[in-house]
């Protein structure tokens, strides 16, 4: 049984999650919640019980000094509220983890059971796979849901992979099965740079929830840290021009992918985007980044710079020294970064 004691009603609470781990490429998911927990200050309502979940062979625990004291820290997952005031107030859980070890549909029907507890009304899970995409340009986010009606109303693809998946995939289909809307976002990470962190892409991602749930983000250093990495790798593919001559050709291939995109309506709907960012208002908080005084602005492209499921149903260079041709390996097994459906 579930006791959340301590933790005041809600208003229009959204969940989001995130994951380290297989579905976790750059670290850009769990960075996007760590995020939003530091920026909006998140208080730690629960954890789950390390023992029940992880092997500790794999996911090791830590050990710390503390006043003195010796202290450890188990891998686990931890679920924290923020409260967002403003002329729109909104509440949001942010759950943040590793995978787990085993148990996974225990692990999902405890994450759910939190989620009916505290009234959610969507869950929003965050990841990030390896494509092949060109760190040059904008980072794509694909939004994906078991749900047609969702699919329809908030301009989302149905998912219809297939193959290996995650404790993202599975906890979009415990969502399903349990009749909770659930959407998934994934960003696609240059492979040829998986070494995280990823700014462009936790900014990315950033982006593509506050166009979901209509809430503007305060962005702290993210677009000067993201501009930062798309320099630093821009001087790594200079110096190698096999890995330029790379870059350039799935820069080619991108833009030729997305040249029949360009039509009247995209723009237009690209175009209301971005006022949207520029001249929306103040944000929650006041502040006009989405919280007091924070004077960064929100989010941006990053091209610069109740029921329970029980149902049975990197390498460390950032430059290869011969860039591949074939196909990687990735989380979801997806047919392009651009068209992912990832579970």
């Amino acid at each position: 049984m579930i006791e959340l004691e301590g933790v005041p009603e809600l208003i229009d609470p959204v969940m989001v999650a995130a994951f380290e781990g297989w579905n976790d490429a750059g670290d850009a998911a769990s960075t996007a919640v760590a995020h939003l927990d530091r920026e909006w200050k998140g208080e730690v309502f629960a954890a789950l019980d390390a023992e029940d979940y992880y092997d500790f062979q794999v996911n090791r625990p830590t050990v710390f000094i503390d006043g003195g004291v010796r202290k450890i820290t188990w891998p686990t997952t931890r679920l924290s509220v923020v409260r967002i005031g403003g002329d729109k107030p909104r509440d949001l859980v942010l759950v943040r983890g590793i995978e787990p070890s085993m148990r996974w549909r225990s692990y999902c029907n405890e994450i759910l059971g939190f989620a009916h507890e505290l009234g959610v009304e969507m869950i929003v899970i965050l990841g990030a796979l390896l494509g092949d995409t060109p760190h040059t340009r904008p980072v794509p986010v694909s939004g994906v849901t078991s749900d047609a009606d969702l699919a329809r109303t908030m301009d989302l693809e149905e998912t219809k992979y297939e193959g290996p998946t995650g404790i993202v995939g599975i906890l979009q289909e415990a969502c399903t099965h349990a009749g909770v809307p659930a959407v998934s976002l994934w960003a696609a990470v240059p492979h040829y740079v998986s070494q995280p962190p990823n700014p462009k892409a936790t900014l990315a991602l950033l982006n593509r929830l506050e166009d979901l749930i209509d809430l503007r983000i305060p962005l702290g250093e993210l677009p000067e840290d993201a501009r930062a990495w798309q320099v630093g790798v821009d001087q790594l593919a200079a110096e190698d021009s096999e890995v330029a001559e790379y870059v350039q050709s799935l820069e080619e291939a991108r833009d030729t992918a997305e040249l029949p995109e360009a039509t009247g309506e995209a723009i237009a709907r690209e175009f209301e985007r971005y006022l949207r960012r520029r001249d929306g208002g103040p944000g929650p908080g006041g502040g006009p980044g989405g919280g007091p005084g924070t004077g960064h602005g929100h989010a941006t492209d990053g091209s610069e710079g109740s029921g329970t499921y029980l149902r049975d149903s990197s390498s460390g260079r950032t430059r290869p020294p011969k860039p591949p041709r074939a196909e990687p390996e990735r989380p979801e097994g997806a047919d392009g970064p651009e068209d992912s459906t990832e579970e």
